[in-house]
């Protein structure tokens, strides 16, 4: 999880052209919002505000005095509930289809789930129901993860989290957008004439890879359909979205298809500063209610 910068309550204008941007909700199944009532009050807020999409994180254990440096951070540590480890953190799809049945419009998105600990399988079949029953709302966002004891009470081989990422996303791309049976043969995953339904409701579900680095970059130039740094000044994104588009042409796919999302400070300076730099999404904080709807007139609004 990547956090970003507190609220800010600053009004859209000045000249500044976002009629390229769209907004997102982060960290929405967090703390008062972790509860059926919260993320009601929460999606419903986001929606009528005119947010675009909505986004969960997860964490499937969090173990208690863990030494694995958190990297969004400077204390090292996540800042959930005060720096307690034991706070709830639901779980991202089963949120979201909470969120799916009590909103119409809004985006579901993780922002992200740990993909190396999930079996491709059983998670593009989650996938696939969610979106198909929420009528194509869903997105992906994947990352490798970043907690060592984590991995370890998963029983899963942190040193391989990269590779068994790439070989993942492959195979639930086979599973969602084989219109017969659908056939991967990978280092982890290997399968062939095997059916995965329901299909997402559009063939495929986006899958946006989060991380800073710049092996996050290429595997999002190699296999993704967006990128989600989780930190960056405006000139150090820049250099990774180039180097998105560099692994993409490489890689035979359209750089230009790849879509761009990041958070930041909410004043409209920096807001024409993403835009500039080629960014498609900027995410805000879960903050409160009043905030959500502060920023849906402020920031939102002269979208339209």
């Amino acid at each position: 999880m990547a956090p970003v910068p507190a609220p800010c309550a600053c009004r859209a204008g000045r000249g500044v052209d976002m009629a390229r941007m769209k907004f997102g909700v982060m960290f929405a199944n967090l703390g008062d919002y972790a509860t059926g009532r919260g993320a009601t009050e929460l999606a419903k807020a986001a929606e009528g505000a005119g947010f675009e999409s909505i986004w969960a994180v997860e964490h499937v254990l969090v173990p208690k005095g863990y030494e694995s440096t958190y990297p969004y951070d400077e204390s090292g540590k996540m800042p959930l509930g005060g720096g307690a480890e034991d706070v709830p953190i639901p779980d991202p799809l089963i949120w979201l289809s909470w969120v799916a049945a009590v909103t119409s419009t809004i985006r579901l998105a993780t922002g992200v789930m740990i993909l190396p600990q999930r079996n491709p399988g059983v998670l593009a079949k989650e996938v696939a129901t969610l979106d198909a029953m929420s009528g194509g709302r869903m997105s992906l966002g994947i990352g490798v993860g970043w907690l060592k004891e984590e991995f370890r009470a998963l029983g899963v081989p942190f040193r391989e989290r990269g590779a068994r990422t790439d070989d993942a996303m492959r195979a639930m791309k086979a599973l969602w957008e084989s219109t017969g049976t659908a056939e991967h043969h990978g280092k982890f995953f290997d399968f062939e004439n095997v059916y995965s339904r329901p299909r997402p409701a559009n063939g495929t579900v986006p899958l946006i890879v989060g991380g800073h680095t710049e092996a996050a970059a290429r595997r999002a130039g190699r296999l993704g359909d967006g990128f989600f740094p989780g930190r960056g000044k405006p000139r150090e994104l820049a250099e990774l979205f180039s180097l998105v588009k560099e692994t993409a042409a490489a890689h035979g796919r359209d750089p230009e298809a790849i879509e761009f999302t990041t958070g930041g400070k909410t004043d409209p300076g920096y807001v024409e500063r993403l835009i500039e730099i080629g960014v498609h999404r900027m995410i805000v904080p879960a903050a409160s209610i009043a905030q959500i709807e502060a920023w849906g007139r402020e920031l939102v609004e002269p979208l339209a």
